[in-house]
């Protein structure tokens, strides 16, 4: 009891914390002159003399001054840190495909270490973390008055080491799991055929099933490579799962988009100032024919993945499905300082074609799907039945039932599921792609200029029944370089990043 009070105490702190942060920031920006900025840096020249003097123990300078300047650039955003030399080389060598630790993407809400999402197959997503989860403790230490960065480090470690986290999911309630680390190896895209679950064995229906868990170098190679091996097996339509993806590189969100697009506007960044606009637009090309696509959302779906959604979204080229995705509207940008360290800054907000930012609003889906799962509504067996009677006669044929309790009057080990029967389970990704198969009876596609609402895709599903969507995004220039861009002043575009 004391240790869930403690938890919760602990939760309630930062938030208070919070709300007074709030307020200050509704007090208008205080810029100071240059002799007031010299004032200030030699009162903290005298600070950091005082303390390194006085203090009761040696002194850590170093340590002193990264925390400083961490400080100093966690107060501008929660996404912009001072990144040390050993922390620089890690998030490079995370960026390109493959690092060590638990494989999950985090970032500070409130004091707290919020955890954006699981990586897929790793040891964070198999221990069962979910988005949405806050990390309280690491190893029995409450990681409150630790940076992001330093609440990184304490997780990562050598392969085949253990750490302890303490989770507090939504129901409240506080867990300790022990996990391993491991190198995490991340191939964004994976790709199959799918059939829906109560598809005929002999349907030629096939549906190309794209799976992009992370926004890396890599991610537009491998997706082209993707869409290239479905489109020879003939699928109907598309759907791109960008559920838990925390975004990555915004050049690769571009290219995604670009992939599935023949033109209009895929993004745009506005700076600080009003010329500094970034325009990016599709070059011709949809490499997958104008087929239908569902892009499936969630909660855990930020940054990049929110480009891709809201690009696909407002140029008509897609439905978005799902739920409300996480609201990362910014794009952060490494800034070397010359000696192996950097800096990790918020440059820019990112919008829509249709002129809609995101941040801290999310990319609202087309048709509303919340993660659910079916449930037997009626036993296997009433007891109002000709066997309940007194008198009934017997069945002398029969044979003795097992009384033994069906895998479906009892929990099932999900780990044990083929992949089969982990899709029919995936309430989200069978409506996709009852959605997918409407799409193509109906024949709308990109020149259709779809706009199907939530009231349509019901009307839609009746038919065919009748009938039988940095951080860490960082900016660089467009791998593609057919891909036009200009300055033009801000403003809504022609309906047509982690």
């Amino acid at each position: 009891m004391l240790k869930k009070f403690l938890v919760l105490l602990a939760l309630i702190v930062p938030m208070m914390a919070n709300a007074a942060e709030k307020k200050k920031k509704e007090e208008p920006v205080v810029h100071l002159t240059d002799e007031q900025i010299y004032d200030e840096l030699k009162k903290f020249a005298m600070v950091f003399e005082a303390a390194r003097e006085n203090f009761v123990e040696e002194a850590d300078e170093k340590k002193m001054l990264e925390a400083a300047m961490n400080g100093m650039l966690g107060a501008l955003d929660p996404h912009s840190s001072y990144l040390a030399a050993d922390e620089f080389k890690e998030f490079s060598e995370k960026s390109h495909g493959e690092f060590g630790g638990l494989g999950i993407q985090i970032t500070s809400d409130r004091g707290a270490v919020r955890v954006i999402s699981p990586i897929d197959d790793t040891p964070a997503e198999k221990a069962g973390i979910k988005a949405g989860d806050y990390i309280t403790h690491i190893d029995d230490e409450q990681v409150f008055d630790l940076t992001l960065n330093q609440a990184v480090k304490k997780m990562k470690g050598r392969p085949g080491t253990k750490v302890k986290l303490t989770i507090v999911s939504d129901n409240g309630e506080p867990r300790t799991i022990t996990l391993k680390r491991a190198i995490i190896k991340v191939k964004s895209v994976k790709f199959e055929e799918k059939k829906l679950a109560d598809a005929a064995d002999d349907t030629d229906e096939k549906i190309g099933y794209i799976r992009i868990s992370d926004f890396g170098a890599t991610t537009a190679k491998e997706l082209r490579e993707a869409i290239a091996s479905l489109e020879k097996a003939k699928v109907i339509g598309y759907v791109l799962d960008v559920r838990n993806n925390p975004g990555g590189y915004l050049t690769a969100a571009i290219e995604v988009s670009d992939a599935f697009l023949d033109d209009g506007e895929i993004v745009s960044t506005r700076g600080k100032k009003k010329t500094d606009i970034d325009r990016v637009f599709a070059k011709p090309g949809d490499l997958t024919g104008g087929k239908p696509i569902v892009v499936l959302i969630n909660h855990g779906s930020a940054s990049a993945s929110e480009i891709v959604a809201g690009a696909l979204q407002d140029n008509h080229r897609a439905l978005v499905m799902g739920s409300q995705s996480f609201g990362k509207g910014s794009v952060q940008q490494q800034k070397p300082l010359g000696d192996g360290t950097a800096i990790h800054i918020t440059i820019a907000r990112y919008y829509t074609p249709s002129g809609r930012s995101i941040q801290n609003e999310g990319i609202t889906p087309d048709v509303e799907v919340l993660h659910s799962k079916v449930e037997v509504l009626e036993k296997r067996e009433s007891m109002y039945s000709e066997a309940s009677f007194k008198n009934s006669l017997k069945n002398d044929k029969s044979k003795k039932k097992d009384t033994k309790k069906s895998k479906s009057d009892e929990e099932e080990d999900v780990s044990e599921l083929t992949d089969a029967e982990k899709d029919a389970r995936d309430y989200q990704l069978q409506r996709a792609m009852d959605m997918v198969r409407a799409m193509s009876k109906l024949n709308i596609s990109s020149s259709a200029k779809a706009n199907v609402s939530g009231d349509d895709a019901d009307k839609s599903d009746q038919g065919e029944a009748e009938k039988e969507n940095d951080d860490k995004a960082s900016e660089k220039t467009p791998a593609k370089p057919a891909a036009k861009s200009s300055s033009k002043p801000a403003g809504k575009a022609p309906a047509k990043k982690k």
